[in-house]
């Protein structure tokens, strides 16, 4: 289907389900065959910091259930065990989320962040997901998505238009190049490349780490492999029947929580950034200069093109997953506001905003979600839909709806039965962590995901909001997931919350000028940035 149908489709048809792409059925197919061990050469990887990072490719089907059909390789990292035999633990898979991050940084990051004598024991695996990053093929779409600048995200601005335009010709520009793979890069797929990695390994079982998205990946994989899982540890939860247009309302009314609670911040913090001793009086700061960016927006050098509201947005999205960005964001709107200064706008969103070379995951990202479920295809119930939402959480409504708008018209109908069913037989005690304040995957997901799995246990942090909330220097959590990897102790509570961690302390107010060199290293953060952001938008 050509990309001008399409957008003739999205114009023509914007009452209703688009026809400028037949949707096909993603529905679950029959049980895969066994495709046997994968081979994995192992080289240097090469890298300066981890010398003894080893890395590989390892061909797997395209389609399970054609095995000696089309085969496409994912690229996959290891720290090896240093520990004697006797006391190896065998292989720990890694993924930090997305869908589709690369996990290939998490090796030499995760076992850095526990004692050596558990550091040693095990084999730190990573691996890029199928069609991303270094994997082969790497999918991209339409490279130029996410230049700026974009259109407005509010509806009341009169851009719905633009934006359906922009989101169905995404939809296209992946379906004209990528039919053949799109259908096949689901978190089923994903979770049996993990059984393919843990054959070529030649192991019985695996252990696993998974934030965000990833947890749903690793439980995906207990589901379909429990016989081959040993310890399993998921961080930051999506739930496990949750369709992921429900999901990200969820999203939407928990970043409102989280910019709530920033403009309280910031509020106390008056002497720094005079910006109001209210929030409600921040809060009309930010959408101030937001207003002011709608009719003049700022250069976004170094990266190329203006910030406009879109990227102003973008750029402060990201404190909903990570609190110590506060003073940056106060910073941006103090120095803007009561110095006409937009320097540490600029570098705020080059840190935390500016696209990469091409789209990155997000081909990925909707691979996943617009496939895994069956989403709604008519503008007008997401246009009355989101209006409700985004009556009672503006700050991320819209900019949300935008982001996961191309499932409208994505070339492959989601699963009307859903993402797969998660009972946990078979499955060892697993042992789960989350945050009441997250607002990414929020606290529902983690007390769902505990009552789907028999046996697990369940870590809160009782006011803590880190998106993935281990690694962090909180000894009550980190000293739980060590203990759990050291001998498989698990806490000993009873009933639904197991054990209650205390949050991080908030940061403390200060003034970011001139902003720090490393604010404008480039588009995008190191992956090992505690900054960060790891997992599901």
């Amino acid at each position: 289907m050509t990309k001008a149908r399409v957008l003739l489709s999205a114009v023509a048809a914007i009452g209703g389900v688009c026809a400028g792409i037949t949707p096909v059925s993603a529905a679950s197919s029959p049980a895969p065959q066994d495709t046997g061990q994968g081979k994995l050469a192992w080289t240097s990887c090469h890298d300066a910091t981890t010398p003894a990072l080893q890395c590989a490719m390892l061909e797997v089907p395209l389609d399970y259930t054609h095995p000696n059909g089309a085969k496409i390789k994912i690229k996959v990292n290891r720290l090896p065990a240093t520990a004697p035999r006797s006391r190896r633990q065998g292989p720990i898979l890694l993924n930090p989320g997305g869908p589709g991050d690369s996990g290939l940084w998490m090796p030499a990051y995760i076992s850095g962040k526990v004692p050596q004598d558990v550091a040693s024991a095990y084999d730190w695996i990573g691996f890029d997901p199928r069609g991303t990053n270094a994997s082969e093929p790497h999918v991209t779409c339409d490279a130029h998505y996410f230049d700026a600048e974009r259109p407005d995200y509010q509806v009341s601005q009169g851009t719905s238009q633009a934006w359906l335009e922009k989101s169905a010709g995404y939809a296209a520009d992946c379906a004209a190049n990528w039919s053949w793979f799109l259908p096949h890069m689901t978190t089923v797929d994903n979770a049996r490349d993990m059984d393919s990695i843990r054959r070529a390994l030649g192991v019985q079982k695996i252990n696993f780490y998974g934030g965000s998205w990833g947890t749903s990946l690793g439980s995906t994989y207990g589901q379909l492999f429990p016989a081959h899982v040993r310890r399993m540890v998921l961080d930051s939860i999506v739930g496990p029947t949750i369709s992921w247009y429900d999901h990200n309302i969820l999203q939407d009314k928990e970043h409102q929580r989280r910019f709530d609670a920033f403009a309280a911040w910031t509020a106390k913090a008056d002497s720094v950034y005079h910006l109001g001793t209210d929030a409600a009086t921040v809060e009309q700061k930010y959408y101030q200069v937001e207003a002011a960016l709608r009719t003049s927006p700022v250069a976004a050098a170094p990266a190329p093109g203006k910030i406009g509201p879109a990227e102003f947005e973008d750029t402060f999205y990201g404190g909903g997953y990570n609190f110590l960005r506060w003073p940056q964001m106060a910073t941006v709107l103090s120095a803007y506001l009561t110095k006409n200064d937009t320097r540490p706008l600029q570098s705020a969103y080059n840190r935390y905003a500016a696209p990469g070379a091409d789209d990155g995951t997000f081909p990925a990202y909707n691979a996943v979600q617009c496939t895994e479920n069956n989403w709604p295809r008519d503008w007008e119930f997401w246009k009355r839909d989101q209006a409700k939402v985004n009556a009672v959480a503006p700050f991320y409504t819209y900019n949300n709806m935008w982001y996961n708008a191309a499932c409208m018209f994505w070339p492959y109908q989601g699963n009307p039965a859903g993402r797969l069913k998660i009972t946990g037989k078979g499955l060892p005690p697993v042992l789960l962590f989350q945050a009441t304040e997250d607002a990414a995957t929020p606290y529902q997901g983690g007390l769902a995901m505990h009552k789907a799995l028999p046996g697990s246990k369940l870590v809160v942090q009782n006011g803590g909001s880190f998106h993935e909330i281990l690694f962090h220097g909180n000894a009550c959590l980190d000293d739980t997931f060590t203990a759990y990897l050291r001998d498989g102790s698990l806490p000993a509570g009873k009933g639904v919350i197991a054990k209650t961690c205390a949050p991080e302390p908030d940061p403390t107010p200060v003034y970011v000028t001139p902003p720090p060199a490393a604010m404008t290293a480039g588009p995008a953060l190191p992956a090992t940035d505690p900054q960060a952001i790891h997992g599901a938008r």
